[in-house]
């Protein structure tokens, strides 16, 4: 419906009425006569803006003008419609056009930042390790020496063979020999009497979970992988996770001591020096790092293989480390100097490391391979000496029992197999149940009990070889075992990202 004013005679847009004569007047008009004359146009009665009632209507429909009655007329209104509809087109492609150029050039600006982002970060990072490897730090005491060149990751096999550009000097060697004759003496000295403050098999059988800690490391990336005890001070014990970092604690006051960051991927392997504040780790990463635990900072990284290292043990002289890799060989490393001594591969196996090991005399050592071998190595020779077959896959790990007679080894078979190093021939084979997992092996420093670590926690007498202690608390694999000195308790961690101490 459309209301026509009274005063124009049109279809009005504001209809209103007036409730003096009762008509419909278009709002701004009726107000413009209200303001010259204050009176009603009809009635000439008072009547005053305030008075005036709206109507509510539908949009009214106007009667086409005079102009677009006609055939003509018409067409010449749909042509300047469809010109003002081409050109608000043309306006619109225009302004999208120079729209997609900002954002392309938007776009190349975003990709150029990133990039020198990217190559800054880089540059910062390795500025970091090439400083934290020159840095002196405290304990460490770092000669002045001609860096030692480092294979690329195309390198050929020469290049790899740092022991031909380093090697082992006549000092070094005597420096092992004769750390190797005292240790020789004193186990002697010792002979087969067992410390008198070593726990006896009836009162480890009574062993139970004392405590747990679980926020050693990142919940968003679970797992602990590695650990070690402090020798000096067995409260103290070491992680490496799977959240790439590296954690000192101490379980007597339970406080986080050191967290050390550094690793680009999971860290696999933990040891403690065994007189100085420094601990090693190793990683995935293709690194070993010596950290300084009371600046809780990186002192040295070693790079001395181009794979995953998988093994790391540290020399009893405490001045070198034992490392092997996926890369095929081993590596022997002065921690002090941050060099390279020695790299070695087996040629003839052609075969990733996965663990590694010191002798308790520390002349010789023992490697695992992923084809089932286990392998021990004369030091000062750089050769293969014996091997021991008989596992079926890879080799997991590996333990010198104190008195330097025995290797425990475990691969993936589901079984531990001790080895008697004088007459080189296996002479017990503990056989886990079907699917059994080992992860860790561990003789006490007396040598009376062996800890056996993987789908749960077993620990065996040792010439008996009967088993004394068995528990299930961790969740998930166990990954790490310790004894405390004298055994006065067992440390684990697991993949559960827990840390547990047994004991009485």
């Amino acid at each position: 419906m459309s209301l026509t004013c009274y005063i124009s005679n049109e279809v009005t847009d504001r209809p209103c009425v007036s409730p003096v004569s009762g008509h419909v007047f278009d709002r701004r008009l009726i107000e413009k006569y209200l303001a010259e004359n204050g009176t009603d146009p009809v009635t000439n009665q008072p009547l005053s803006e305030d008075q005036l009632i709206d109507i509510k209507v539908a949009h009214p429909i106007r009667p086409k003008p005079p102009s677009a009655t006609s055939i003509p007329a018409i067409l010449k209104s749909l042509q300047d419609e469809w010109d003002a509809v081409m050109l608000h087109s043309f306006t619109l492609r225009q302004q999208l056009q120079t729209t997609r150029q900002e954002l392309s050039h938007a776009l190349y600006q975003h990709d150029a930042a990133c990039r020198v982002i990217a190559r800054l970060t880089k540059e910062v990072t390795a500025a970091r390790e090439a400083l934290a490897t020159l840095k002196p730090q405290a304990g460490i005491s770092v000669p002045q020496v001609n860096p030692t060149p480092q294979a690329g990751a195309g390198g050929s096999a020469e290049a790899m063979d740092l022991g031909e550009l380093v090697g082992m000097s006549a000092e070094i060697i005597q420096k092992l020999q004769d750390k190797a004759t005292v240790l020789t003496t004193e186990r002697k000295k010792r002979g087969k009497t067992v410390p008198e403050d070593l726990v006896k098999p009836e009162e480890l059988s009574k062993y139970h979970q004392v405590s747990s800690h679980v926020g050693l490391h990142s919940a968003s990336v679970p797992g602990i992988l590695a650990l070690d005890l402090c020798p000096s001070d067995t409260n103290k014990t070491l992680t490496g996770g799977a959240d790439k970092s590296v954690v000192v604690f101490d379980a007597l006051s339970q406080q986080i001591l050191a967290t050390l960051k550094g690793h680009t991927k999971k860290v696999t392997n933990v040891v403690f020096h065994p007189s100085q504040d420094l601990v090693f780790s190793a990683s995935p990463d293709s690194t070993i790092r010596v950290w300084s635990v009371p600046d809780a900072s990186c002192a040295q990284v070693l790079r001395a293989h181009e794979g995953a290292v998988t093994g790391l043990s540290l020399h009893a002289t405490g001045d070198y480390l034992l490392s092997c890799s996926d890369d095929q060989y081993w590596a022997f490393s002065d921690i002090h100097a941050g060099r390279i001594l020695t790299k070695v591969t087996d040629e003839s196996a052609g075969c990733a490391l996965t663990c590694a090991q010191f002798h308790p005399d520390g002349l010789i050592f023992g490697t695992g391979t992923t084809d089932s071998q286990i392998k021990i190595w004369d030091l000062k020779e750089r050769s293969n000496v014996a091997n021991f077959p008989g596992h079926s896959g890879p080799v997991s790990c590996i333990a010198f029992s104190e008195n330097g007679y025995y290797l425990a080894t475990a691969a993936d078979d589901s079984s531990v197999k001790l080895w008697d190093l004088r007459k080189l021939k296996n002479f017990k084979t503990l056989q886990l149940e079907e699917g059994y997992q080992v992860r860790s092996l561990v003789f006490d420093q007396s040598g009376t009990y062996l800890a056996v670590g993987g789908t749960d926690i077993q620990v065996y007498i040792c010439k008996q070889w009967a088993e004394v202690l068995h528990f299930t608390d961790h969740s998930a694999l166990t990954t790490g075992l310790a004894f405390g000195q004298n055994a006065k308790f067992l440390a684990s961690t697991g993949m559960d990202r827990s840390l547990r101490f047994y004991s009485l």
